[in-house]
């Protein structure tokens, strides 16, 4: 069994899901902003939270070739790996679990 993700994993994971081949901290920024509207989100927290899920084997990365638009530095990308897919399904199944029960006791959600 996958340990639980608390939120802001949850949406850290899913901005490199969906940024697949284009997974690198800024873009993966981006993303997480995009996810978590309103609420603002530092760059360091992204990258504090890459780390750590990198640490727990849920994602991996890799340093790309110098580019010459970064002045010669190299970019670092950023993958699922099969723990962090599985995370993030478990994840979604919970999330879809709760969405459920809420609607019926609630009503309708937007």
């Amino acid at each position: 069994m996958v340990d639980s993700l608390g939120q802001f994993e949850q949406i850290v994971l899913t901005a490199v899901l969906v940024a697949g081949d284009n997974a690198y901290g800024v873009t993966i920024h981006a993303k997480v902003e995009e996810l978590s509207k309103p609420k603002k989100v530092t760059r360091g927290a992204v990258y504090a939270t890459l780390d750590r899920m990198e640490e727990k084997g849920l994602i991996a990365s890799w340093l790309s070739d110098p580019t010459p638009e970064r002045g010669g530095r190299s970019r670092r990308h950023y993958r699922l790996e099969k723990s962090g897919q599985q995370a993030l399904r478990e994840s979604a199944k919970t999330a879809r679990t709760l969405y459920e029960a809420i609607a019926q006791n609630l009503g309708g959600l937007a």
